[in-house]
């Protein structure tokens, strides 16, 4: 444990000067957390994770073994990041080119799910509570709550806020099983009913 700080990082983590890290989170084995990023309270980052410079993490986010999060990438409140998730920061790259100059932004909404080993394509946003399948590829914008799966990643459905299916009825209405929230679906945009 690093003295004198109010977030927990294992001794085999690597802190780099010029980070913020918020109160309560937790920094594992094998992780590098490197200058000018910034990661808010209570996040969980598994073993051997790195996050590149300018990256920023909201409120309680999860990121599971194994994920690079780089730079361009940013992750709103309660993202959860699946264990060795990709993003990329550069589309067409090459050794011999540099190219930081080109890196794309990606952000990801708040409550948003990406499954274990899929990959975020830069410069493709992930709408709030978008559920990303396992081993999906997205290649393009991803709506709110959308639930995406495959290569190139199709939407085969929605999800409710807390992570599952939704059936819309004929008046476009739906009901989460385990909260009871209630989502309208209209012009291919689904929202939850206050």
């Amino acid at each position: 444990m690093i003295e004198n700080v109010n977030y927990f990082a294992h001794p085999t983590a690597v802190i780099d000067e010029g980070c913020e890290i918020g109160e309560g989170t937790k920094i594992w084995h094998f992780s590098h957390i490197m200058s000018n990023c910034k990661l808010g309270k209570n996040c969980n980052l598994g073993q051997n994770v790195v996050v590149s410079p300018g990256v920023i993490l909201g409120t309680n986010v999860k990121a599971q073994n194994n994920i690079s999060i780089y730079t361009g990438v940013i992750c709103d409140d309660d993202v959860f990041l699946g264990p060795s998730m990709v993003f990329t920061n550069v589309i067409n790259p090459r050794s011999a080119i540099n190219r930081k100059s080109e890196y794309a932004k990606t952000h990801v909404g708040r409550g948003a799910s990406i499954g274990a080993n899929a990959t975020i394509v830069c410069g493709h946003d992930i709408g709030k509570y978008a559920f990303i399948g396992a081993g999906a590829v997205v290649t393009k914008h991803i709506p709110d709550y959308a639930l995406v799966v495959g290569n190139p990643s199709r939407q085969i459905g929605w999800m409710s806020e807390y992570g599952h299916r939704l059936e819309f009825n004929n008046e476009g209405l739906a009901v989460c099983k385990e909260s009871g929230q209630q989502y309208k679906l209209e012009n291919n945009i689904v929202t939850r009913i206050k």
